[in-house]
């Protein structure tokens, strides 16, 4: 009888479920759920079944995600034999240099893990909390962890330092990267279309409420757009994307704003949301006349644009540029924008292609191609969960 896998994957503003049927050799999705952390009740969907939770959230802290946890697995408890569960795997945003391999999770490890959180706050205390919240219901059961940043330990010393004395390198203020399981997910679907291609210079365009881009060469990370936090980068859905520091240093210091003031303005109030002063969701942007929620997409779509340039320079050039995630892959009208600003990169845009969100997105004769391709970060999680448990059993 196949066992099962399910997977946690805690992002800044919902948790995706994936559920894996394992007989031995191949693991199968067999459904998938999702957890809107902004207030709405819970729901999921199980073989083509939505099921409602019932759980309003006031905020999304650790306490309301404990449960959240117990709610769930006492409805999935009726819909599925718990007792196939072989393993739960998670996905955690920052490792560091702590951890670069996927774990069997102990109570080491969750202390570890917690004490990161300063570093993706919007993230690591769901995850923790997720953990801690199943090790509570099912002591016995196996948990995995799969780390956001460990694809990006490739990337070169010379991409990861900043300009600060050498002494902030040695303690840690590196660039890390972020989004690393979507960019392997994409590489390895990527690898299997397009097999001459993936081996080549690609930028990976990881578009959603959090959002980052990725240079990739021989399947491998060597520069990102996410460096030390979630914070830097492109703007995104309510953060804010790389700055001047010079506007922090007038925030501390003429504005007289306080540490916790100034890291809800940068991750929870700027981005789109702060530039239309209308929304962070792209999708509301774009069905507005208001002019601001006009200039937020301009802004938007030229920030993109601007790092893919800045990353086909570490590259040395470029032989495919792909969307993913969910503005990535649903949005044409944002990737008709950017590939527009990139047409002397030898872009050339298939409107048609585009608008109907196929997998490739330009012309026949476009110099560099462009594609669009789903990400599955579940798969990823259940992949390295299944590698974690033979490596433990070997």
């Amino acid at each position: 009888m196949d066992k099962q896998l399910i997977t946690f994957n805690a992002g800044s503003s919902s948790v995706k479920l994936g559920f894996f049927a394992y007989d031995g050799e191949q693991i199968v999705k067999f459904s998938r759920g999702g957890i809107d952390l902004n207030g709405s009740p819970l729901t999921f969907r199980l073989r083509g079944e939505l099921c409602n939770l019932d759980i309003a959230l006031d905020t999304s802290g650790a306490d309301e995600i404990a449960v959240i946890v117990e709610e769930l697995f006492s409805r999935l408890s009726t819909h599925t034999n718990l007792s196939r569960m072989l393993a739960v795997g998670h996905r955690v945003v920052f490792g560091g240099d702590q951890f670069i391999q996927p774990i069997l999770v102990d109570d080491k490890h969750i202390n570890a893990i917690e004490r990161l959180s300063s570093f993706a706050p919007l993230h690591q205390a769901k995850s923790v909390a997720l953990i801690r919240g199943i090790q509570k219901l099912f002591p016995h059961v196996k948990q995995t962890v799969s780390f956001d940043t460990a694809f990006h330990q490739t990337i070169p010393e010379v991409i990861r330092r900043f300009a600060l004395p050498r002494e902030f390198h040695e303690r840690g203020l590196k660039r890390y990267g972020f989004h690393g399981l979507s960019y392997k997910s994409i590489i390895g679907s990527f690898s299997q279309k397009q097999p001459k291609l993936a081996v080549g210079r690609i930028v990976v365009a990881h578009l959603g409420s959090g959002a980052s881009l990725c240079a990739i060469k021989g399947g491998k990370s060597i520069d990102t757009s996410m460096s030390f936090s979630t914070l830097d980068g492109i703007p995104m859905a309510t953060r804010c994307g790389a700055l001047d520091p010079g506007l922090l240093l007038y925030f501390l210091q003429q504005e007289n704003m306080f540490p916790d003031a100034l890291s809800d303005l940068l991750y929870h109030r700027s981005g789109l949301l702060g530039l239309s002063g209308i929304s962070g969701d792209t999708r509301d942007l774009l069905e507005s006349n208001a002019p601001h929620a006009r200039e937020a997409l301009e802004v938007f779509t030229l920030r993109i644009a601007g790092e893919i340039a800045r990353l086909v320079s570490t590259l040395g050039g470029l032989d495919a540029l792909i969307f993913t995630a969910g503005i990535g892959e649903n949005q044409p009208e944002i990737r008709a924008a950017v590939c527009l600003r990139l047409s002397w990169l030898g872009i050339d845009l298939n409107i048609s292609a585009n608008n109907r969100n196929t997998f490739r997105i330009t012309t026949n004769s476009s110099r560099t191609a462009a594609f669009v391709l789903p990400t599955d970060e579940e798969r990823i999680i259940a992949l390295e969960t299944l590698q974690v448990l033979e490596n433990s059993a070997a």
